[in-house]
């Protein structure tokens, strides 16, 4: 039998209410743009290079879990230390060098810039503790949910990836990320262990809304647009458990906000994708409100 989660709100009233959540999102990351701590997020994020989608690629292929990387002097002057041991993640730097070269033409010598690419080390933040530690860590906007699951929303969107032939697993992470979709064909979502039942339902749902919206894409697609991607399946995950009474603000809003880099417009420009694909997983994993009148 399929597990779902009892609902006694008409779809009228779930789509008005999604509506409503989806509209908060913008408005509350807005709010958080004018506060100390966004500022202070927003001077943490522009330190880290933007990376090429080959080294992008790199990173994912050598740590999928990876939140934020940089070298390891750019950790220090973050306030951070690379712990010792750590192995780096190796992609390419690059550098603008000026060479001697002779002219096919003419033979005469002329001045050429042309930039060398060579491997470098990057670590990722979980590899790093603060250099300071009673110092505030201005990268920690999302706090992980606390509490239960009482509405069985794990069990819910577990049966529901089930039936659309994925597997979802609850086994340890290392790293910061809380849960993953796999993007090579293997169609394994993977949920951390160790999350409270209350995050661990949110996760659930954040990774179902990945499968919604992104599993027939290009990885590169995915890769090229995370932030737009990771905004989106956040939204989703928000607006859900929303509307099954599930406040994932504290999580939801900070996470929202970091990968979409503040832009409200970038939030409301996913709503209509967002809301669809919250309304595909509403409806999935809920009962209808007849049948529940019925039991």
């Amino acid at each position: 039998m399929v597990r779902k989660v009892k609902n006694s709100k008409s779809p009228e009233q779930r789509r008005a209410e999604a509506e409503a959540l989806q509209s908060s999102i913008a408005q509350q990351v807005e709010a958080l743009r004018e506060s100390e701590a966004w500022t202070r997020f927003l001077d943490f994020a522009q330190s880290f290079h933007r990376y090429s989608i080959n080294n992008l690629l790199l990173i994912l292929a050598q740590c999928p879990e990876a939140s934020h990387v940089a070298g390891y002097r750019t950790w220090q002057k973050l306030g951070r230390q690379v712990r010792k041991g750590e192995r780096g993640i190796r992609i390419f730097g690059g550098r603008d060098v000026t060479e001697t070269v002779e002219d096919e033409n003419t033979g005469e010598e002329k001045e050429q810039r042309r930039t060398r690419f060579f491997p470098v080390s990057v670590f990722d933040m979980s590899q790093t503790d603060p250099i300071d530690p009673e110092a505030q860590d201005p990268s920690t906007i999302a706090h992980k949910l606390t509490g239960d699951d009482p509405l069985g929303i794990v069990d819910a969107v577990t049966d529901y990836l089930t039936g659309k032939g994925w597997t979802i697993e609850r086994v340890g992470i290392a790293g910061e990320a809380n849960g993953y979709t796999t993007t090579d064909g293997s169609r394994r979502i993977v949920v951390d262990v160790d999350l409270s039942p209350a995050q661990a339902a949110k996760t659930a749902l954040h990774e179902a809304a990945h499968v919604i919206l992104h599993a027939d894409e290009d990885p590169a697609e995915y890769v090229e647009h995370r932030g737009i991607k990771e905004t989106e399946a956040e939204s989703v995950a928000y607006v859900v458990a929303g509307i099954l009474g599930l406040d994932t603000t504290a999580y939801s809003i900070g996470y929202v906000a970091g990968w979409s880099q503040g832009e409200s417009e970038t939030i409301k420009d996913t709503a209509a994708r967002v809301l669809r694909a919250a309304h595909t997983l509403a409806e999935a994993i809920t009962e209808a409100k007849e049948d529940t009148e019925a039991a």
